[in-house]
């Protein structure tokens, strides 16, 4: 298979999800009930976040959704909660997350890019937030493409923001694969005509990715020997 084009999920993909995620969900929850254990829950309990293990569950909207779908559960359990401000506040918070690479980003991308591999990240996160968390550990500038949700081609699952990845790349969808670790990602990758990858450091079991994906791997780094 020779693939022209890789496009990655952020989150659960080049991020480890529940390293990244689990602590800074747990202090928005702190934050936003101002000390209140039972508001806390309540707001816990829109999220589907398990307080006593401090952990996102599988089935948590969180994971795929994008900032304003954050907001909005997030705000459900508020009382007379501003959506807009509550989206802020998250947009804001997420930028200091304390981010776990998969893997050293940097080499890994320039490798990619060293075989003639356009290189892509799109995210349900906001761009601003995609481009902070590249920079921070230095594998922003070297992409050749970076979108969120609000840079205007739509967010997954609509194959939107893959199509304009391709077109930006000059390349034919099919020549291109989505990387993902929800069915978001990789239903995505299916309505674009792409092949999909589903990779297993976000919260989805393989039984759940396996049906979407052209095939699932442990994560990022086992891409290129099994594109050779």
């Amino acid at each position: 298979m020779k693939v022209k084009g890789l496009l990655f999920d952020k989150d659960g993909t080049l991020f480890d999800y529940q390293t990244t995620w689990n602590s800074w969900t747990r202090d928005v929850i702190r934050d936003l009930s101002k000390g209140d254990p039972s508001l806390a829950q309540a707001i816990a309990d829109a999220v589907d976040f398990d307080l006593q293990k401090g952990e996102v569950r599988t089935t948590s909207p969180l994971i795929a959704g994008t900032n304003r779908e954050a907001s909005e559960l997030f705000s459900a359990a508020l009382d007379n909660a501003d959506i807009d401000e509550v989206e802020a506040y998250i947009t804001t918070k997420a930028l200091s997350a304390d981010l776990s690479e998969v893997l050293p980003l940097r080499a890994y991308f320039d490798d990619l890019k060293s075989q003639g591999i356009a290189v892509g990240v799109m995210t349900n996160d906001s761009e601003q937030g995609a481009k902070a968390h590249l920079s921070s550990v230095d594998a922003y500038d070297i992409l050749d493409f970076v979108a969120g949700f609000d840079s205007g081609y739509g967010a997954k699952p609509e194959p939107g923001p893959l199509l304009a990845f391709a077109q930006a790349m000059n390349l034919d969808p099919a020549d291109c694969a989505m990387v993902g670790d929800s069915t978001h990602d990789l239903i995505a990758g299916q309505r674009a005509g792409m092949t999909t990858i589903g990779v297993l450091t976000g919260l989805a079991p393989r039984a759940e990715l396996a049906p979407y994906a052209s095939v699932v791997l442990q994560d990022i780094s086992e891409i290129p020997s099994w594109l050779a």
